[in-house]
């Protein structure tokens, strides 16, 4: 479904139906009563962005280990594999929206509500950034606790007041950490106003390692030799290049021919080398195009040859990955690989990876430019903070990582 659309129906429509949902709610909660029990089926709503689903699992592991609750998903189907990555939450507790055309959002939305309260759902752990449709989600789940991020103050955030536990968003906080506050606002033993008044350590954002089973990784060499028959794995080193981004925000795309140079610089400095280009099916004439472009035979279009949940393999084989601020970014944070992360519209600040990663970050005045009080859009038709990133300057920071991995010579 259209991005633009969708914001602007959830602009329109959102508005007029939280206020009534808030009455809904209110009412159904002056009836209820409050509940003093402690929380046994926690639902948590990450709907868009499948990074999140990484960022969020630090909470979601705080959550399960505090609590010893039951952990539930809500997801957009198109999304809900990034969820396999490090299944902490089992795949029949992860409830899938499609988010195709709106009859199926209707229809799914209504299914959910039924679904939530079959499985008891008791509270609702909303992770989205002032989305009013998750707002309407959350509010009319059943559940007795409802956590989410509130405008207080700010100005055009409005999504009603269904919340009973309402959390400051903190702008100036690293998201993970902002997941891990609402996660604290369960745990607190008091009212707080705003939630949470926590310090939150850099050690309860550490991600778990996905498990790879040494039959996966064969699996991924046989794929990978099927795309290029020549490849052998005691010679080759892999670099991977992910030139993707979501349609949710354009702008995080560096410019296709500075890939391009990128490739081209990197296979002829080294015969050993081994380029894939990485993406999904949807992707794959892209991948081609570039292929193509870079003219090399050690340049492989490897988009679409792999499920997303099969990344982990792909990743303990390669050496390094060059990609847009988009989800491969933080796929690759549940192993080990070295990832360089290109940033512009927004700021390794606060979406940085919780993996082996290094930013590339020009940090212009005008950047970052999305953030949640513009629900992530950018009137920006001119990346310039993508643009001043040179080939040469990611090149420079390639070959250092490519040498500090260099084999020994024997």
């Amino acid at each position: 479904m259209n991005i633009d659309l969708m914001r602007k129906v959830d602009y329109l429509a959102g508005i007029p139906l939280c206020f009534v949902a808030t009455l809904l709610v209110r009412t159904a909660s002056l009836l209820a009563g409050q509940s003093n029990s402690p929380p046994k089926n926690v639902l948590f709503i990450e709907l868009s962005e499948m990074g999140s689903t990484i960022l969020a699992d630090p909470a979601m592991r705080k959550m399960r280990r505090v609590a010893n609750a039951e952990l539930y998903f809500l997801i957009f189907r198109s999304n809900a594999a990034s969820l396999r990555l490090l299944d902490t939450v089992p795949d029949g507790n992860v409830f899938t929206i499609r988010e195709d055309n709106f009859i199926h959002l209707a229809l799914d939305s209504l299914r959910f509500l039924i679904w939530a309260r079959g499985r008891r759902i008791d509270t609702v752990i909303d992770l989205e950034l002032f989305s009013r449709y998750s707002a309407l989600l959350t509010g009319l789940s059943g559940a007795v606790r409802r956590i989410g991020f509130h405008a207080f103050n700010d100005e055009g955030l409005y999504r009603g007041d269904m919340l009973t536990h309402r959390v400051a968003y903190n702008p100036h906080l690293h998201i993970a950490k902002n997941f891990i506050a609402l996660v604290n606002a369960v745990l607190a033993g008091k009212t707080e106003l705003p939630f949470s008044k926590t310090l939150i350590d850099d050690s309860e954002i550490s991600l778990a390692r996905a498990r790879v089973d040494p039959s996966a990784i064969g699996q991924m060499r046989g794929r990978i030799r099927n795309a290029y028959a020549p490849y052998d794995e005691t010679r080759h080193r892999i670099v991977l290049i992910n030139p993707n981004a979501s349609d949710l925000l354009p702008q995080r795309r560096w410019m296709p021919e500075r890939f391009v140079a990128v490739m081209r610089a990197l296979l002829a400095d080294d015969e050993k080398l081994l380029v894939l280009i990485t993406g999904s099916p949807q992707e794959r004439e892209q991948a081609a195009h570039l292929q193509r472009q870079v003219g090399e035979e050690r340049c492989v279009n490897f988009a679409g040859c792999h499920a997303l949940h099969e990344l982990p393999a792909l990743y303990q084989i390669a050496e390094l990955m060059l990609t847009n601020d988009s989800g491969p970014g933080h796929f690759s944070a549940v192993t080990g690989l070295r990832t360089f992360v290109l940033f512009g519209p927004e700021t390794p600040l606060l979406y940085g990876s919780l993996g082996n990663s290094t930013p590339i970050y020009a940090g212009l005045a005008c950047s970052p430019c999305v953030s949640a009080t513009n629900h992530r859009k950018t009137p920006c038709t001119d990346n310039v903070c993508l643009q001043v990133i040179t080939p040469e300057a990611v090149l420079q920071q390639l070959r250092r990582a490519l040498a500090e991995n260099r084999p020994q010579q024997p």
